[in-house]
């Protein structure tokens, strides 16, 4: 392979899906001076009237190690073709990080969110655009939860149109309208304006792509009223009252945390806070009662929630390595065993941040005597809210 200071280089030429791809001089000019190229099965169809007789192509496929190293095997200069921008969720940003010595090169055609914007006319000033191709639905809950106002939505086949607007419906997000572009560029090419209600019952083409447009404002509280949740039964007040919960949001420092325990949910009030107010984190909320995972998904849906991963088990019973480990843990709940749990989870991250509302004076006194002897500063405060109990909220942080 062409060697420039020890690096490969790579020439990415961003297509349409156009039957016949139009190319600039230079890139034809690339081309002809090319032997090795490389590109999906479906870019192949699409480019390889332009290649040279004698070319060797190497086929893009999920293998993604395997093709890395079929690179590294070439001596001479590979010219990609990928389809739109290759550095939007593209292959540019697969290479830069798998050979993050390689030198390349692109020329790129409009993404296909870019596309869609374009046939329809849409303003896309305010554009937030993701991808759920081939990844789980994080990055379109954080920008639901962030009430974006326009979403450009990077589809699969498993989470289609129809899937994206049943889990915008469940989780109360019906205040948007969705654009589906299929095909574009193609002889196929099909643009089409749904409500949510309409696209959940349809099917598209699997090359497709998705706008979704807000048609109406959704109100999002600072702080939710303790009544509004679905309460566990028979004990409506065992819940974090919304003083205590606010407050501890704020002891939790979320700012530029990335993962968060949430142990012993109940009702799951301080992890729906917490994923209301930071929706780039992972959360994950803890529960042992049974009847909480219905309580506890109610409310995420009800307050239009979601991305909370629900666990409803004894923790102690879990094997904690099945989940990413956490930089910051809240302790709603241990069941008597709040030594044992401290240990268990500054096991998984001698660093983690921990965050406790306490009532009893044994609970203070053990969070706060196991944790120094961890090596941990503990601040306390102390607040009660109207004839309850007062609450110490703990804090505890590695020195």
């Amino acid at each position: 392979m062409k060697q420039i200071h020890s690096h490969i280089d790579f020439y990415l030429i961003g297509i349409s899906n156009h039957p016949s791809p139009k190319l600039n001089d230079d890139v034809l000019k690339l081309i002809k001076e090319a032997s090795v190229f490389s590109g999906g099965k479906r870019h192949y169809q699409l480019v390889k009237s332009f290649l040279p007789e004698n070319h060797t192509w190497i086929e893009i496929s999920g293998k993604i190690d395997a093709l890395m190293n079929q690179y590294k095997k070439i001596t001479t200069t590979i010219v990609v073709f990928a389809s739109g921008d290759p550095f939007f969720y593209g292959f540019g940003n697969t290479l830069q990080r798998l050979l993050p010595n390689a030198k390349l090169s692109a020329t790129p055609y409009f993404n296909s969110i870019q596309l869609l914007c374009h046939k329809t006319q849409t303003n896309y000033n305010t554009l937030k655009s993701v991808s759920i191709h081939g990844r789980d639905w994080s990055a379109l809950d954080e920008a639901l939860i962030h009430r974006n106002e326009l979403i450009g939505v990077l589809t699969d086949n498993k989470k289609t149109p129809a899937e994206i607007a049943k889990r915008m419906l469940q989780y109360g997000f019906d205040n948007y309208s969705i654009t589906i572009g299929e095909a574009l560029d193609g002889d196929n090419e099909h643009i089409e304006q749904l409500d949510l209600v309409s696209c959940s019952n349809k099917t598209h083409d699997n090359l497709n792509c998705a706008l979704l447009k807000q048609t109406a404002p959704k109100h999002k509280p600072f702080g939710i009223p303790d009544a509004s949740f679905v309460p566990l039964t028979n004990r409506a007040n065992m819940i974090t009252k919304m003083p205590i919960r606010l407050s501890t949001i704020n002891a939790l420092e979320l700012q530029n945390k990335t993962v968060f325990w949430d142990v012993g949910a109940c009702t799951g009030s301080v992890a729906i806070e917490a994923k209301q107010h930071f929706p780039h984190l992972q959360v994950v909320a803890f529960e042992k009662r049974t009847e909480c995972a219905s309580i506890i998904q109610q409310n995420t849906e009800r307050f239009s929630t979601p991305g909370i991963a629900i666990i409803i088990d004894d923790f102690f019973n879990l094997n904690l390595n099945d989940f990413e480990i956490p930089d910051v843990v809240f302790i709603g709940g241990h069941g008597g065993r709040l030594k044992e749990l401290l240990h268990l989870i500054h096991k998984q991250n001698p660093a983690v941040r921990f965050v406790t509302n306490a009532v009893r004076e044994s609970s203070t006194k053990i969070f706060t005597e196991e944790l120094t002897k961890l090596n941990y500063i503990v601040n306390t405060s102390v607040i009660q809210v109207n004839q309850h109990n007062k609450i110490s909220i703990h804090t505890a942080e590695l020195k």
